[in-house]
This record gives C-alpha cells, structure tokens and sequence, in this order.
C-alpha cells in the first residue's frame, strides 16, 4: 500500500507541476491581459483551462490519496476520468466526486422524490437546485452562481431525452480507440465545459463579458500570441501525454498503476525514474493549488 501510495503521489506531481503550473503561468498572463489578447489567443487559453484545472485539483486529489495511502488509510478517488465523458451528466458523476457524491446524497436525490409528482420537470428543478448550490459553494459571487446554473441548464436536454439516467458503456474499435462519434460526443463536452468555465474563472460578470466579447472577435483568426511559450510546450506535450495514458489506463485507479502493463520491477523503476526527472526538468513557477481558496 505504500508502495502504491509513493507512485500515485509521483503520478499527482507531474500533472500538478508540469502541467497546471506552467498552464498557470500562460493562463494567467491572458486573463491579466484580456483587453490587449487578440480572439485566437483567448480562445486557445480558454479551451486550456479545463486541462490546467483538472491537472492542478486531480494532482493534488492523486497526492492527497496517496499520502493517506503512506498512513495505511484509504480514500475515495475524486476523479475518474472526466474528459471521456460523452455528456454534462456523465462529466459531473466523474468530476469532483467527493462534492458531487455528497449533494447527490444529501440535496438532489430529497428534492427528487418532493418534486416526483412533476415528473421531467421536477428532476430538472432538482437539477438546478442542486447546480447552484454547487456554484455558490465556490464562492459568494454572481460568476460562480451563473457557472452552477448553466451546468443544471445542460442537463435539460439529456432529462427530455431520458438520457439523465442512462450509462452506456464508451464504444472502442480494435484498436481500443473511441469511435469517431463517441470522440465527437468527448470533445463537444470538453469544449461546452471550457466555455462554461469562463464564468468560474472571471472575477466579474464584466470580466465574463470582455472575454467573450474578446473571443469573437476578427482578431479569433489572427495568430494566438503566447508570451510564455517556454512554459506552453512542455504543458502541451505533458497534457497530451496525460490523456494519452489516462485513455489506456481508464480501467485503473490511476494512470500510474501500471503494474498490468510493466511486468518487470527494473522497467518500473526506470519509468517512475523518468516521471520524476521530467519533473524537475519541466516543473513551472511554484502556484498555489487553486481549490485551496475554496
């Protein structure tokens, strides 16, 4: 269990400090710029923040775990593969899970069964209810409520297909890829939820506004201009890698756990060796976990 806990920790690590830190420093430069960022440059950062905020809140989930791991305890996993969701619905039972689990329990399912006699539209109200309660959890502010609405608004679509309730399992080829149109239905959802996440991400509804005034600009087809392109490429080539892995390793706790793909304990070694040279080689400028100030 140690042993395990020490790998997942290292695994939690590199998404945390190759990824969301230099993510962070590109991210942040943008949003501390929005007026003179040209729309390709706010477009690219804003389909980048899901992947920033999944590698910052699930590397420190996989670090927390593994720590507990160290100490003989075990904890529930708070992520399980979000970005290969194919809706809003199934997105939200993957993300965050320790959050969503507990409203799940404790407000969406009591107002389901007092809203039952309205039928479609009693799961729908239970649904916003609960989102925007999931908003204001993040903070007292008319951006995180509006974020917590449009993520129960998503789900309407999916309750009037009867597409809420269903889990159907990801569809692969031969070569254990998705198929095309599950891939489309993955990206539509990453895409949707990057949008989405402008709201939670802006300090202000005007903030909100000028991005996506800024986005849908002519300049959207001008050349994104990125300051920090040190810190952009091995963000890019780590995340790509990350999902890369994470989509052959979606049937493990984690992506580290490769013990079902190297069998040799010297081949292990070597690999968690490199994981945590690339680290250090890699490793952006020290950022604060962004769920610490929630």
């Amino acid at each position: 269990m140690g042993y395990d806990g020490l790998r997942q920790i290292l695994w939690g690590m590199f998404k945390k400090m190759v990824i969301a830190d230099n993510l962070s420093l590109v991210i942040d430069n943008v949003w501390g710029n929005i007026g003179l960022s040209n729309g390709s440059t706010l477009l690219i950062a804003g389909l980048l923040f899901p992947m920033q905020l999944y590698a910052d809140f699930s590397g420190y989930s996989d670090m927390a775990i593994g720590v507990g791991k160290l100490l003989g305890l075990k904890v529930t996993k708070n992520f399980n593969y979000p970005f290969f969701s194919r809706n809003i619905a199934e997105f939200w039972r993957s993300w965050h899970i320790s959050l969503t689990g507990w409203l799940t329990d404790y407000v969406f399912t009591p107002l389901n069964i007092a809203f039952r006699n309205l039928d479609k539209l009693g799961i729908a109200l239970a649904i916003m209810i609960n989102f925007f309660i999931i908003g204001l959890w993040h903070g007292a502010n008319w951006t995180f409520a509006i974020f917590g609405l449009v993520q129960g608004l998503l789900y309407i679509p999916l309750i009037i297909s009867d597409e809420f309730f269903k889990k159907k399992k990801v569809k692969t080829n031969s070569n254990n890829l998705p198929s095309f149109q599950v891939l489309l239905k993955m990206m539509q959802t990453y895409i949707i939820f990057a949008f989405t996440l402008i709201f939670f991400k802006a300090p202000s509804i005007k903030a909100v506004w000028l991005y996506f005034n800024g986005i849908f600009k002519t300049s959207i087809m001008n050349q994104p201009q990125f300051g920090n392109i040190g810190e952009l490429t091995p963000a890019l080539i780590a995340a790509i890698f990350v999902i890369l892995f994470e989509w052959k390793q979606r049937k493990m706790e984690y992506a580290l756990q490769i013990d079902n793909l190297i069998k040799n304990r010297w081949w292990k070694i070597i690999c968690y060796v490199g994981i945590a040279v690339l680290i250090l080689l890699f490793m952006g400028g020290s950022t604060g976990f962004i769920y610490a100030q929630f």
